[in-house]
């Protein structure tokens, strides 16, 4: 029996409404997980050749091959995390706690710098001057470490599902797209190489600059190697510019003690070797994985920490990488449109 109030058309406008409705209202309901889901996909990615080949060559039973990796992840990536965090936070505690030594340090810049340039607040300056920002940026931070646990706990709860049911949710996603076979293809090979791209390349130069600029340190006497090689590792994230925020002040501080041919030394080892590494391990990496630009990094980075944290320097970049591709597929699959509109055209 027909509906005497709406047409089909009607019905299926209101239908249409009803979903885009109840749709938004679901996004801003999640939008305290954005980045577990996100993150679902990063280690989806990064993890789904091992565990096609667990399940189909060695048939090992779905949830099984779920759970090692989903362990081994959290051996591998989390707990890392949590330890850097860790120890971070520490030395957060013991510089709140005991403030000497940066007022010792703030003290013999500004003496250096009033000997020298005839500014005796220039540190005092600088400080003053990115107070505010680096307030902000740290309180986003802290704010996202609060919320990590519910994230990690969210994350491999989805995970362990897409593991178990992969076939599924791939046919879902190839069905759901807007692109034909070939072009869903593209779009995936993309997505995988960016991930691991930016993932394991960039991981794997935060962890060598960090190890090198701890090394440095430590061969020209600056305290604290180790942990100001931790920060190195994290700012290695931001290309070129991160270990220079480490060393140069570093760098600095020993000019200021009178340690002038240390201070030297310690900057040609950073800008040589520490920045060099930088250029020569991205190269590898983008000739064999994926090509990330540095401009899509930094942009991709100031995007991310308001939204997802400390990991929104993962996160940021991957995102803006994604958008990027999706414009790209956008415009090929477009251009071919044209091309199929302008063959019947002639015919």
């Amino acid at each position: 029996m027909n509906n005497p109030v709406f047409s089909q058309k009607e019905r299926n406008i209101i239908i249409l409404i009803l979903v885009l409705a109840l749709g938004a209202i679901l996004l801003y309901a999640m939008r305290g997980i954005y980045g577990a889901i996100l993150g679902t996909m990063v280690m989806y990615t990064l993890f789904r050749g091992i565990n096609i080949f667990l399940i189909e060559r060695w048939r090992w039973p779905k949830p099984l091959s779920a759970v090692l990796l989903i362990v081994i992840s959290i051996f591998i990536i989390v707990l890392p995390f949590v330890g850097i965090g860790s120890m971070l936070l520490k030395k957060a505690v013991k510089l709140q706690q005991d403030p000497t030594w940066i007022t010792q340090m703030i003290d013999a810049i500004n003496k250096f710098a009033g000997d020298t340039f005839g500014k005796p607040d220039l540190l005092k300056e600088q400080v003053e001057q990115s107070a505010a920002f680096f307030g902000e940026l740290l309180t986003s931070i802290l704010g996202g470490a609060a919320n990590i646990f519910l994230e990690i706990t969210v994350m491999y709860f989805i995970l362990y599902f897409l593991f178990v049911n992969y076939k599924g949710f791939e046919r879902g996603i190839v069905y759901y797209m807007p692109f034909d076979a070939q072009q869903s293809s593209v779009f995936g090979n993309e997505l995988k190489n960016i991930t691991y791209s930016n993932i394991v390349g960039q991981t794997i130069i935060a962890i060598v600059q960090g190890g090198c600029l701890a090394i440095g340190f430590w061969i020209f006497g600056v305290r604290d190697a180790v942990f100001w090689g931790v920060i190195c590792a994290i700012l290695s994230f931001i290309p070129l510019l991160g270990p220079p925020l480490i060393f140069v002040p570093a760098a600095l501080i020993l000019l200021s003690q009178g340690q002038t041919w240390p201070a030297i030394g310690l900057l040609i080892w950073g800008f040589v070797l520490v920045i060099n590494i930088d250029n020569v391990l991205r190269f590898i990496i983008n000739k064999k994985v994926g090509d990330i630009h540095p401009l899509i990094t930094v942009v991709g980075i100031i995007i991310g920490l308001p939204l997802f944290g400390i990991m929104g320097l993962v996160y940021g970049p991957l995102l803006l990488a994604y958008f990027l591709i999706a414009v790209k597929i956008y415009k090929t699959n477009k251009r071919l449109s044209l091309r199929k509109a302008q063959l019947e055209e002639r015919q």
